[in-house]
Parts: C-alpha cells; structure tokens; sequence
C-alpha cells in the first residue's frame, strides 16, 4: 500500500510539473490567443458630455454609432443603426459637423499607405434620420466649421461639397499622379511627418488653406507585385532617397464665395518642408511651421488670410534637430501652448499671441511624453510624463501658470489618459504594467480619484498562470565606458544560477523610441516567454539614441547614426556574457526595421560577441532610405558621406563570422527590398555563408494569414540551431 502510494504520489508530482509548465506555441501567440481586452474607441463629443462609440453587433451583423453619457457611462441612444440602412454595409470610421447633428459616414475603405486611404462616404442627418451617399473613394473630406460645406480630395485634386446643392466645385484642376498633389502629403510627409490632411478650413468657413506638392522632379520608385497572375505588375511612386530631390511645396489659400486662389509667399526659404497647417482661433489668421531640409530650424509663421502676409512670430533651433509635433493649442485669445526641448528636456510652454513667452508652464530634468489638453474654464494643462522614472508614465494636471501640479495617477506602471470628457472633469485612465496587463477606469480630473472602474483582463492573467510565466526584471547595465542604459531580462522559470544559459537580445534603436518600458507583454514578449521555456534568458538594452531621458542623450547619435547605438549593444553584451549564469559564447541578437539596421551591425562589428543575428527589414545602407528621416540625424549624404557609409552593414559584410539570418518582404514600400537584395550582393562576393528569406507581396509588417506564423517559426527554428 506504501508504494502504490508512492506511485501515485510521484504520477500527480509529474502531472502537477507539466501542468505549471504549459507550453507556448508561436500559433497561439499570432492566432490571438493571449490578445488583452481593450476598450472601445470613444469619440468625445464637444457640446454635450457625452462621447460615441462605433459597435458591432455580431449576432445581428450590423454596426450602430451609440451615444454614451460621460459620468455614467451608460447609453444614452443610438444615433445609426445599419440594419436600419442596407445600402450602408459597414462603417469604417465617422466624423461629426460642429454642430453634432450631422455625421460623415466612411465606408469601402481602401488603404494607400501607412495612414491614407480612400473610401466612400454617406452624409447622415441625425434629427431627420436621412441618409445619402455623396461621395466615392476620396480622401480626407471634412466638414466646414459652419457646417454647409464638405472639403476633400480626389485624384490629386481638392474640392468642396455643397450640402445644400449637392454640387462639387473644383479647388484645383492640376493634380495629377506623380506629378502634383493638391491638398494630400505625398509618401516621404506621410511616413515621417505623420500627416495626410494638407488643408485646414478657416474658423468662419471662408478659406481653405492648402499645401500644393510638385514632385514631378522627385525620382521614381518601382515596386514589382506578384499576386498571382501570370504577369507581375509594377507600382510606381514617388520617393525621395537621402540627397535626393524633394517635392517643392507651396502654400495657397482659397476663397469659398469667390473661388478664387492667391499664393502665400512664406519668406525667402530654398529647400523647406512645410510640416504643419492650422487656423487660429482668429479666423484671418493662418499658422504655418517651415522647417529648413536639415530640420535644425524651425519657423512658426502667421499668415494674414485676406493679404497672404507672413511674419514669423516663433523660432526653434537646435544643434541636432527640431521635432515637429501635434501640441501646437490656440487658446480664446490667440495665445498658445507649445512644447519644446529647448531646455534639454520636453516641455509646456505657453506664448502670448505676438510668439513672446510667457511661461514655462513645466520644469524638470524629466520628459512630457503626451500633451492631452487645456482646460479654457479652469486654465489647467493635461499632460503625461515620466517625472518617475524613464520607463513608467504618468498623468498630470497643472496650472497655465506652472502652479498646483498634481499627479493624477497612483499605480507604478505606464498611465494614460486616453480620452477626457468635454468639459474636462472626467477622464478615461488605461493602467498596464509588466505584471498587468490593461485596467480601464474612469476617473475624476480634479483628484484623479477612481470614480468607476470599466474593464480590465483578469481573465488574461488567470488564463496565463497555466504557462507559468517568468517576470521581466527590469534593471541597469553600466558598460565598460560608464554609460548606464535601461535593460530588462526574461529568465527560464526554472532558472539555475549555477548553470550557464545563451543569451538572445533584442532591440529596436531607433532615435528616440523606448522599447525597455514597464508595460505588458507584447506578441514579442510572449515569444521571447516561449524562448525561455526552452532554455534562453532574452535581454533587451535601451541604448544611447533611445527617449525619454533628455535631448543629450538623444541626440548624441547625431550625424553618426548606428554608431554609438551599436557600441552599446556590443558593450551591454559584454556586461551581460560577465554574468556567472551567461555563456558568453552564446550570445545573439535580433530586430526589426531599425533593429534589424543595428543586429545586421551587431554581428558584423561585434563579430567576436554575437553568436548569431536576425535582421527583418533592415536598412543595409542609409542612403538608400528617405530624405526626411534619415537627413534629420545625417544630413546628406553630399555632406556627410562617412556618416552614412561607416554605419551602414553593406559595407561590413566581410566582418561576417556568425551566423546571419535576413528576412524582408517584398512589397515594402518603407525599408526597400532593395536593401536586402544588395546586403544579399554584398555578401555572396565576399564569399560568406548566410540565410535569407523574402515574402512576396508583403510590405514593412510582413503579415496576412499564416504569414507571422511562418515567419516566427523560422526565426525560433534559426535559434534553436544556431545559439
């Protein structure tokens, strides 16, 4: 009876291991599996305190725009009901007039690049529960502020809509494909500007304000698409590489009744981005932001909207470069907030409306991180920051003044405000740490206080303890040269520190960005989870370059780009293969994008440090990316060849000892297969043995159905062989 006992005890033991010990699969990761729970979008209303949300009734197959009350979250009605509309299959997205009693309907939406797309659109009339289609695949139309006109684009060209008439009238007649574009960015200010909408209505509904984009002498470049017709098909499009020519862009403002357009000549500027448009809260005053191509200086420019005169009313310039953001806010007397790094870190500053300061409204050696808002009533700034500590967020409120700052968040992790109610009494708090992940609560804008919690994902983290997680521990490495950088590590759960355990790193890089933050897991996480539950401690290194911890340590990178970032990952693992339970001969790395730009360097510099690298979507060689982007932290590279040419993989390719994976697709129109393809030349001629794969059709994310899953397995499978 002792040893059947025994028996039985030693089977449950095993069963009980195996158990605590599920196994990720990298199906699950990309098939949804451990996918949080967010919260659906809300569309703050502006005259009442309410907000919209756009939702899908699965068993009835419609979708309805609801109206919802801010203070209790509860529905209110439903403002459009598709089932009620069959000629309306789907809602894309919605826009409201000012006056919220009609609503711009897309729908058939088409994709162009990264955030344009055409679609169709319905206008609906709330109160009379009409609907009518009024214009097919266009871009970006929008309502004027009075509410009679609609203004948008099509085929290059922009128009304005008549509600009343139902009769279009032609802005501009000379757009044309890759040759002008009226009123739309073209791709170089859409990628790295982060804009499409190049026009902006007036306050009274008078003007329209547009940018005019010649790029007939921007050069060509040729994508091939595959599909699967018996002949390829070549698309076409207009990209500025580094130091080549760019579109020359001009302002016009248009007049409504008299139809008529008049050229703004902004100042005696040769080689310029137009990077923002705006009308003030004065209706005959236009606000421009000029930036020079090396984006060291930039002008904040009124132009009066009857004679087309500009002055400059704010400057910014910098050693490095000027960021160029959304934050500009024109208060009831034409002064503004705007946010700067002038004093070496990112911060609120309010002018009067003439451009002279009036106050620095925040001060710290830390960094505001979002800009949520101004509070007109009680002269209140809303914004985000990590006063405590580079890798946590928080939400704050402070007077115009710089006086009363509160922290309205109370969770150590990463606060968002994601939405605030009109009149700014409530908002909507997103908490999410590396222990939890996304909670949703709304909160009291005054205090910060809970006043209701919404929804969070308790039912993702029970359905994770079944895998048994290991934590994210953050810490600090402190390299060889003194440099301290933001690390975290990911240890197998049965972690031994007697033993001797590979290492694989990941990283992104980029100027700017953070990927060492306390947030919760990513489909990257979960895979670097499953990597640990066979064997592999995964670290992943902030270096100089990355944000968030000020403007020196920012920009050091410039006009070097890739050089001081790669010395501190081949550093950082030099610290880490130190470690006791690190086998410093097994060490990899691996990115994305610009990640994959500093693993393909990784291996080829650090040759003696890592084992192996993988590379997806790699710039190989700056020169063969965007002007803006890549001038913005080079120059040209007529000006500054070394910069470009000692950073760049392709010309270290016979450094190559480890092994090397290279992965692209061939459809990206952001990093250019052409990178691999010569990175691939480059490497067979100095006679080194790699791996490689493309995805044809696929662009910069590499995805569509089985595509990540594929993907994933292959990058684990060169792991598991090669480290």
């Amino acid at each position: 009876m002792t040893k059947l006992f025994r028996i039985t005890a030693l089977f449950l033991l095993v069963c009980a291991t195996v158990s605590a010990q599920k196994k990720i699969t990298v199906e699950e990761i990309f098939t949804g599996a451990f996918r949080t729970k967010g919260m659906d979008e809300l569309a703050s209303m502006k005259n009442t305190n309410q907000y919209t949300v756009l939702n899908f009734d699965r068993a009835a197959r419609s979708m309805t725009i609801d109206l919802y009350d801010f203070a209790t979250l509860k529905k209110v009605s439903t403002l459009i009901d598709t089932k009620s509309h069959k000629e309306l299959q789907s809602i894309d997205s919605y826009s409201f007039d000012e006056s919220e009693k009609k609503i711009l309907i897309a729908t058939q939406s088409n994709q162009i690049f990264r955030h344009s797309f055409t679609a169709d659109f319905y206008l609906y009339d709330i109160a009379g529960k009409q609907l009518s289609k009024i214009l097919e695949q266009v871009q970006e139309p929008t309502f004027s502020p009075d509410g009679t006109k609609i203004a948008y684009a099509k085929a290059n060209n922009l128009f304005v809509y008549d509600i009343a008439s139902k009769t279009s009238t032609n802005v501009t007649t000379d757009g044309k494909k890759n040759s002008v574009i009226n009123g739309i960015t073209d791709w170089v200010y859409e990628e790295e500007f982060a804009f499409v909408r190049a026009f902006d209505w007036s306050a009274d509904s008078k003007k329209i304000a547009y940018i005019r984009f010649d790029e007939s002498s921007v050069p060509d470049f040729t994508m091939t698409v595959f599909h699967k017709d018996l002949y390829p098909k070549e698309e076409t499009f207009k990209y500025p590489k580094a130091g080549e020519k760019n579109s020359l862009v001009t302002l016009h403002l248009y007049d409504v009744s008299a139809k008529s357009n008049k050229d703004v000549k902004l100042g005696n500027y040769s080689d310029f981005y137009i990077a923002r448009l705006k009308w003030t809260k004065d209706a005959n005053t236009l606000s421009v932001q000029v930036l020079n191509r090396h984006q060291d200086n930039l002008d904040l420019i009124f132009v009066d909207g009857n004679s087309g005169a500009a002055k400059i009313v704010l400057n910014e310039k910098d050693k490095a470069y000027v960021d160029v953001t959304d934050n500009l806010t024109f208060l009831k007397d034409n002064s503004f907030i705007w946010t700067s790094e002038k004093d070496g870190f990112n911060h609120i500053y309010v002018y009067d409306k003439n451009g002279k300061l009036k106050n620095q409204v925040t001060k710290g050696n830390w960094e505001v991180t979002a800009y949520y808002g101004f509070d007109e009533k009680n002269k209140t700034v809303f914004y985000q920051s990590v006063e405590n500590g580079s890798i946590n967020r928080d939400v704050y409120s402070i007077g115009l003044d710089g006086k009363n700052k509160k922290r309205l968040s109370s969770q150590v992790g990463t606060n968002t405000a994601t939405t605030f109610s009109p009149n700014f009494d409530l908002y909507i708090n997103s908490f999410t740490s590396a222990t939890e992940p996304a909670s949703y609560t709304l909160r009291d804008s005054k205090t910060g206080k809970e006043v209701q919690a919404i929804s969070d994902n308790k039912a993702l983290l029970e359905k994770v303890k079944a895998y048994n997680l290991p934590a994210k521990e953050f810490l600090t490495i402190k390299t060889e040269k003194g440099v301290e950088l933001n690390a975290w590590m990911i240890k197998p759960k049965d972690f031994d520190a007697s033993e001797k355990y590979p290492v694989f790193m990941y990283q992104y890089s980029g100027p700017g960005s953070q990927e060492v933050a306390n947030n919760w897991l990513d489909a990257n996480d979960y895979w670097f989870m499953m990597l640990s539950q066979q064997g592999y401690i995964t670290v992943c290194v902030d270096g100089r370059g990355t944000g968030f911890k000020g403007a020196a340590f920012k920009k050091i990178t410039q006009k070097d780009l890739g050089k001081l970032e790669v010395e501190d990952q081949i550093d950082a693992a030099k610290v880490i293969g130190n470690y006791p339970y690190v086998d410093k001969t097994r060490i990899g790395i691996f990115g994305w994008s610009y990640g994959g730009f500093m693993s393909s360097n990784c291996i080829l510099k650090g040759a003696d440090v890592f084992k192996m690298a993988i590379a997806v979507a790699p710039v190989t060689n700056w020169r063969f990316y965007d002007s803006v982007y890549t001038e913005r932290y080079l120059q040209t590279p007529q000006e500054n060849a070394a910069g470009y040419d000692e950073n760049s993989p392709i010309n270290h390719v016979d450094k190559l000892k480890g092994k090397y994976l290279l992965i692209h697709g061939s459809a990206d129109d952001n990093v250019h297969v052409q990178n691999t393809m010569q990175m691939v030349e480059a490497l067979v001629q100095a006679n080194k043995q790699f791996e490689w794969a493309i995805y044809p059709d696929k662009n910069h994310g590499i995805y569509g159905g089985k595509t990540r899953i594929q993907l994933f397995d292959k990058m684990t499978n060169f792991i598991l062989q090669n480290l």
